[in-house]
């Protein structure tokens, strides 16, 4: 019972972080992985996909009824995340994802450094790209993550949200928004196949999928409150806080 109250708080917790600029499965996965030592990784992450989903859909109606979503992007964007994400997460019960586990860190820093080095990144909604070129680009950007996320998962919002701003000139809100939207079509499309092949545990993923729901309704009013500069401050801290653990965790695989 004392497990299943703390997966709870694990839960809510990552709902709201992720809500505003995603990494919620840096609570959320550690909580699970510490809890079930003996269960196998792929259950792991599928029970974790259901609990997700179900968050960030949420969070994402809520971004759509409030902020004006850039369809030309998060559409075909979500539609390549997908499907590569099926292809990331069948990926996952055949090979291991170490080679991302030590990277990841890695990547991470570089991005923290760039945002910390442009002050007004992210702070004016001022879109780059438009046509063909914005969708090839949104396409490139969802098979990307989407497989990424699929296969691995640490920081997938996060990465949309920096990549939306860096990539198309959105502010920081408008690609939470979008990266919200994304993340739906990345969940939605693993958990179909982690369903399928045994990988998910329904009455554990549901039962965080309630706190998660509730996290997400709190960080998405957070977000709409405090605007673009609030979602930057918090980007920052929770890429931050990803860079300390997976790079702890590399380090002890070493």
């Amino acid at each position: 019972m004392v497990e299943y109250a703390v997966l709870g708080v694990a839960a809510f917790s990552a709902g709201l972080v992720d809500a505003v600029v995603g990494g919620g499965g840096l609570i959320q996965l550690p909580t699970m992985f510490s809890i079930f030592p003996n269960m196998a990784p792929a259950t792991i992450i599928g029970t974790n996909k259901l609990a997700s989903i179900s968050g960030t859909s949420v969070a994402a109606v809520s971004y759509a009824r409030r902020v004006a979503i850039a369809w030309t992007v998060a559409a075909p964007a979500a539609f390549a995340a997908l499907i590569f994400s099926f292809f990331g997460a069948y990926t996952v019960t055949k090979v291991s994802p170490d080679f991302f586990r030590t990277v990841l860190p890695i990547v991470l820093l570089a991005v923290a450094i760039y945002t910390f080095a442009k002050k007004d990144f992210g702070s004016v909604h001022a879109p780059l790209h438009t046509g063909r070129k914005e969708q090839t680009l949104a396409l490139l950007i969802g098979s990307g993550i989407g497989f990424y996320d699929g296969f691995f998962g640490p920081g997938t919002g996060s990465f949309l949200v920096f990549l939306f701003v860096r990539i198309f000139g959105f502010d920081f809100l408008g690609a939470s928004a979008v990266a919200k939207i994304v993340n739906v079509a990345c969940n939605l499309s693993a958990l179909v196949w982690f369903g399928y092949s045994g990988h998910l545990i329904w009455q554990l993923g549901a039962m965080m999928a309630v706190c998660q729901i509730a996290g997400s309704i709190i960080g998405t009013r957070l977000a709409m409150k405090h605007g673009s500069g609030f979602v930057r401050k918090l980007f920052l801290v929770v890429v931050s806080i990803l860079i300390v653990k997976t790079g702890y965790d590399a380090w002890l695989r070493w």
